[in-house]
């Protein structure tokens, strides 16, 4: 069975991934004092649009809570099943949290605007995950949501 079918590039793909993605793991998500950067916005966004956001971020040790959300250090001491975590970390970090994501398996993985990772993604896709590349959340929730 090929593994291209989890690479998801088609917008009938990508609604699919969007409408039943209820909860998401923020990947690198960022602190209300970043309000202005999409890795907080974004999440934001979700949130008030009535996604359970679970925050999973890779600075900002100090934090307990973001978006009245606790904080999970790693995406494998998330309680529970995972529908998609949005990826925001560049490129050549993706590399380190691939272990974790295999581990959690969550039935996809959204890596933002900008981001491309073909062996990460391709990774992802033979272990059963859909993957999406290079595309913003909360455009393609604004589009297909609901």
């Amino acid at each position: 069975m090929s593994h291209e079918h989890n690479l998801i590039e088609d917008e009938d793909g990508i609604r699919a991934v969007v409408r039943r993605s209820k909860r998401v793991a923020v990947l690198g998500i960022k602190t209300e004092q970043h309000a202005g950067q999409p890795a907080y916005y974004v999440p934001e966004y979700l949130s008030r649009a009535g996604v359970d956001v679970v925050p999973v971020p890779v600075y900002y040790p100090e934090v307990t809570h973001i978006l009245q959300r606790p904080v999970f250090r790693r995406l494998v001491d998330i309680p529970g099943e995972i529908d998609l975590v949005d990826v925001f970390r560049r490129p050549q970090d993706i590399e380190q949290h691939l272990e974790d994501l295999l581990a959690k398996k969550p039935r996809a993985v959204w890596f933002q605007s900008g981001i491309r990772n073909d062996a990460a993604a391709r990774r992802l896709a033979e272990a059963g995950i859909q993957v999406v590349q290079d595309r913003c959340l909360m455009v393609d929730h604004r589009r297909y949501g609901g």
